[in-house]
């Protein structure tokens, strides 16, 4: 395959060939000499949307089969017997191609804020409700709040499970943020996705839309640049 023009490479985009030229690159004779260099190729990684390291080792591969076409090897011609049947064509479907996904842009207080909450999160005990360990259908039941005067759980006695406290808590200005950083919101239908700011936002596709609704929804985020957290595929 010969790589005369931008397009011809595999999941480039107008906007990348837009972001190329904003460090130094106009040419495809350029991009080859780029994507060979790998200080170049770390640049064009981190500068491209949409572009991780797979998709550039694609278009190495393009510009290596353009300068030296490999030679196909010839077929070996066996003589099948009558009695066999002859083997089925087996297809390997192509690689698929990996595509970023988009990270939220967040300042340097709300990244540290995430990575405190993750510690604290990690730390934070199992909280089971009062003589969970003597009733079976409390095993696995949500945590309820000791009561009564002569709970020895509620009076914080030793041997005692924790009880839910506010200091369990995590950094309030990260609360109820994906672990992405993105604030979640939910949507049902197309127009629900021209509030969204792609920056700060992700959304979460209903579980009662349909796979038709579902399909348009995803292809439209696309489009817009938002991230989908529960994607069909």
């Amino acid at each position: 395959m010969t790589v005369k023009d931008f397009k011809d490479l595999r999941g480039i985009t107008d906007e990348n060939i837009e972001e190329l030229k904003t460090i130094g690159i106009n040419t495809v004779d350029e991009l080859k000499a780029a994507v060979n260099d790998d200080a170049k190729v770390k640049e064009v990684i981190k500068t491209l949307s949409g572009v991780g390291p797979k998709t550039v080792a694609s278009w190495k591969d393009a510009f290596d089969g353009a300068a030296a076409p490999a030679k196909a090897e010839p077929v070996k011609k066996e003589t099948a017997k009558k009695d066999e049947e002859p083997a089925a064509v087996v297809v390997e479907a192509a690689e698929a191609e990996y595509v970023v996904k988009k990270k939220a842009e967040l300042d340097a207080e709300t990244t540290d804020a995430l990575a405190k909450r993750a510690l604290i999160s990690g730390r934070r005990p199992a909280f089971k409700r009062q003589e969970w360990f003597r009733y079976a259908k409390f095993k696995d039941s949500t945590w309820r709040k000791p009561k009564g005067i002569h709970s020895k759980m509620k009076r914080r006695l030793k041997r005692r499970g924790p009880i839910v406290d506010i200091g369990f808590r995590g950094p309030a200005s990260v609360r109820g943020l994906h672990p992405t950083g993105f604030e979640e919101v939910l949507v049902y239908n197309v127009d629900n996705l021209d509030k969204i700011d792609p920056k700060k936002q992700a959304i979460r596709i209903g579980g009662t839309v349909g796979t038709k609704k579902r399909i348009a929804i995803e292809d439209r985020a696309d489009e817009l640049g938002i991230r989908i957290l529960n994607r069909m595929v």
